[in-house]
């Protein structure tokens, strides 16, 4: 069935790269979306400015204000979802090195590539298109690799072996976000009300799935996108952006940009998150748009539980109250993903009790 599904791509695939490298003076029709869903980019319609939370992580460190930084991280997740961080502790040297591997990465020739292409989603490393090549109705102007990467050990030897530099530049980087989604995840139950170690086994023994991206300079970025709007199904997503293109829906619908902070993470908050909370924070529904004059890159770092471990909302969070939404597990979403089109209804939406 794989090789069947791996044989159509072969003969249907072309990337958003190779469509950028051809001096395309326009994008094909599969990727145009209706009218209502453009971006309205270059107007004052469509996506607003304002100032998005910025998190010190360095002061969680510090007991006497601690306090003060929970408090922070608890406004950021009630209000957006969202909320960048400084001094992560990650090195930039890390950074940079996980972006020079990536860049390397795309700019291989696209034969090399496609010894990685799959439809299946269940697949640990996957490289692809769009969102999914052989299943999207309209398509997206973005190519990615996608890979499991905790435990490392079990995971890297599957990853690109070219460039020869990638399992080590972007290991080291896949190391360093499961070190930080620690902390982060600590937090945000301190901020709920929970022991801070209340997810401390399922994150130990959790996944993580690293989506790097690659957004090409795109000639119609108006009338396109790189990502749909959606929410990510994990814990945690810990995003690393070489430059703006991000964009979140806030309470009103409207869209906010996210700006580029050099050497700062972007947090966001998953549907797992958005379960275990019983609703109290959402899961952050985000697009990302493109440009005409350069590429974006960018590191989804999404850890979840493990693979079939279900989660539910804490009963702490519930009291005697029914639970808002039912159980699920990463695999869950997996399943709903092969099946369904993420577009039209959010797999998170399936969860919600008609008592929410």
């Amino acid at each position: 069935m794989e090789e069947t599904m791996k044989s159509l791509l072969d003969d249907s695939f072309e990337s958003a790269m190779t469509l950028t490298n051809s001096g395309a003076p326009q994008v094909p029709d599969r990727y145009v979306l209706p009218p209502s869903q453009r971006p309205a980019l270059g107007s004052s319609l469509g996506t607003i400015e304002t100032t998005l939370p910025i998190i010190d992580l360095s002061l969680l460190h510090e007991p006497l204000l601690r306090s003060s930084v929970v408090r922070d991280i608890n406004m950021a997740c009630k209000e957006f979802g969202l909320f960048q961080v400084i001094n992560h502790g990650i090195p930039p040297s890390v950074i940079e090195g996980a972006l020079d591997a990536a860049t390397q990465f795309f700019d291989l020739p696209v034969e090399e590539k496609m010894l990685l292409v799959s439809a299946d989603v269940h697949q640990p490393v996957r490289y692809g298109t769009s969102l999914n090549h052989s299943t999207d109705r309209v398509h997206y102007w973005r190519d990615f690799i996608k890979h499991y990467s905790y435990p490392l050990s079990k995971w890297i030897d599957m990853w690109p072996s070219n460039p020869p530099c990638y399992k080590e530049k972007v290991g080291k980087y896949a190391e360093a976000t499961h070190v930080l989604h620690k902390q982060l995840i600590e937090a945000i139950s301190e901020s709920l009300g929970l022991e801070k170690n209340y997810l401390q086994e399922q994150t130990e023994e959790g996944s993580q799935v690293m989506a790097v991206n690659c957004y090409p300079a795109c000639p119609e970025p108006e009338i396109t996108l790189g990502m749909p709007p959606h929410s990510d199904f994990g814990s945690l997503t810990i995003l690393l952006q070489s430059s703006q293109g991000l964009q979140i829906m806030d309470s009103s619908k409207d869209w906010i940009r996210v700006p580029y902070i050099e050497g700062s993470l972007i947090v966001q908050l998953g549907d797992q998150v958005e379960v275990m909370s019983n609703g109290i924070y959402k899961s952050v529904i985000h697009r990302v748009t493109v440009n005409k004059d350069y590429k974006r890159l960018s590191f989804a770092s999404l850890h979840s539980l493990p693979l079939h471990k279900k989660i539910s909302p804490a009963p702490e969070l519930v009291g005697n109250n029914a639970p808002a939404y039912g159980e699920f597990s990463f695999n869950d979403f997996l399943d709903y993903i092969s099946n369904n089109d993420c577009v039209q209804q959010r797999f998170i939406d399936t969860l919600k009790k008609s008592n929410s």
